[in-house]
């Protein structure tokens, strides 16, 4: 017969069954992730480039090309019309204050200056000639003032002859009268012979000061032609090197045409360009930094060109190390044009994922796996990428390009 078992027993089966029950369902849980594990992408170690996540100061800025140029330039322009007739140093040539660059012809300035050195001594000649002219005019005048004077007193004495006359009753009324019409006639011939005396001293005075002002400016003109045939030897005013000379012998320029370009090459630079869509994003006195081999310079723009050309803005740079021994005329550089900087924040370094992936996700290596967590960027440059979030000072966060895995939240490490 069957017996009933023992609630011991029963106790004892259904404890197995859990058992079990739990043990297969251990398995199937780990089958499931084993499986998954082995379905996650995965990646070489060797393909990472990781970074750690720090704190530090992180400066936006704006990419531009460079070019270092001397910080001194000096642009020798011909100071006459001439033809060039000999070239004294080429380009690459180092010169002294006073030495020669070019030599041009003289012949017309010349032509110029004499016809202008004849003409100044016409014009003396022509003052001594007024003068003496004038003199001889005065001359006459004066003495024809004097006599008039004389006259003047000969009628005052015979009207006061008719006066007294004609009181003693020795003449008439009538008399009396002829004297003073003749004594007041004189009178005002002399008034208007003075009067024509002191017309002509001014007028003597007003034709010399017209013929000083001829002379002066001629005198000018004639130092300033002389100067400037002196000034055909043309001569460095400085020390420094030949950057550019007009060596077409022969050829003709013009008075005020560039013949020469001398550089300091002890001081230097940078000439940038960028595209006009970040003008705006420039101003004088704005940060810069100048990067030559990995090495940085600091500056500043001193210079903004106002015209916009091929799409680009032109700028200058003043170095802080203007003289730094890796800075070469010609030299092309990275530019970089600082807008906005934080002391104080996350960083990490810049790297192709920052170019390629999204900007709101980074992936966080946790063990043997990379982990995609949400991340906003912040300001950037070539160095340094600012984190806003979703990260901590030494997360170790993968800076290579991970754009075939930006839709993966997982991956394995090989």
């Amino acid at each position: 017969m069957d017996r009933e078992l023992s609630a011991a027993t029963k106790q004892a089966n259904r404890r197995k069954r859990i058992w079990q029950v739990s043990i297969a369902a251990a398995l199937v849980l780990a089958a499931i992730f084993g499986i998954r594990s082995l379905l996650a992408p995965g990646i070489s170690r060797s393909e990472v480039r990781t970074a750690v996540v720090e704190r530090g100061p992180v400066v936006a800025t704006l990419s531009a090309s460079g070019v270092v140029v001397p910080e001194h330039e000096q642009a020798i322009t011909s100071p006459i019309q001439a033809r060039i007739e000999q070239v004294v140093r080429n380009a690459g040539e180092q010169v002294k204050p006073g030495d020669q660059v070019l030599l041009l012809d003289r012949s017309f300035t010349q032509l110029a200056y004499d016809k202008l050195k004849d003409e100044q001594q016409l014009n003396q000649h022509k003052s001594v000639q007024m003068r003496l002219q004038l003199d001889k005019k005065l001359n006459s005048l004066e003495s024809q003032l004097a006599i008039k004077r004389m006259n003047v007193r000969s009628l005052q004495a015979q009207l006061e002859d008719e006066q007294y006359l004609l009181k003693i009753g020795g003449g008439t009324q009538e008399q009396v009268k002829q004297a003073e019409l003749k004594l007041k006639i004189a009178q005002q011939e002399l008034a208007q012979l003075e009067q024509d005396i002191e017309s002509e001293r001014k007028l003597l005075r007003a034709d010399e000061q017209e013929l000083s002002y001829t002379l002066a400016m001629n005198g000018r003109s004639l130092e300033e032609l002389e100067r400037k045939m002196q000034q055909a030897e043309v001569r460095a005013t400085r020390p420094g090197v030949v950057t550019w000379v007009k060596n077409e012998i022969g050829s003709s320029v013009n008075a005020g045409e560039v013949i020469a370009r001398l550089a300091d090459l002890s001081s230097f630079r940078v000439q940038a360009s960028i595209s006009d869509a970040f003008a705006d994003q420039l101003h004088v006195g704005g940060d810069a930094i100048a990067r030559i081999n990995n090495t940085d310079l600091q500056g500043s723009i001193v210079a903004i060109e106002p015209s916009v050309k091929n799409g680009t803005v032109t700028f200058y740079v003043a170095l802080e190390e203007k003289s730094h021994q890796l800075l070469r005329p010609s030299l092309r550089v990275d530019l970089f044009v600082t807008t906005a900087s934080k002391h104080d924040a996350l960083r990490v370094k810049n790297g192709p994922y920052f170019n390629s992936g999204s900007p709101d996700n980074v992936f966080v290596l946790r063990e043997d796996v990379l982990i995609q967590v949400p991340a906003r960027t912040g300001m950037s440059n070539p160095d340094f990428v600012e984190l806003e979030n979703g990260v901590q000072p030494g997360d170790v966060v993968v800076i290579s390009d991970m754009k075939d895995f930006e839709h993966v939240q997982k991956v394995r490490l090989k």
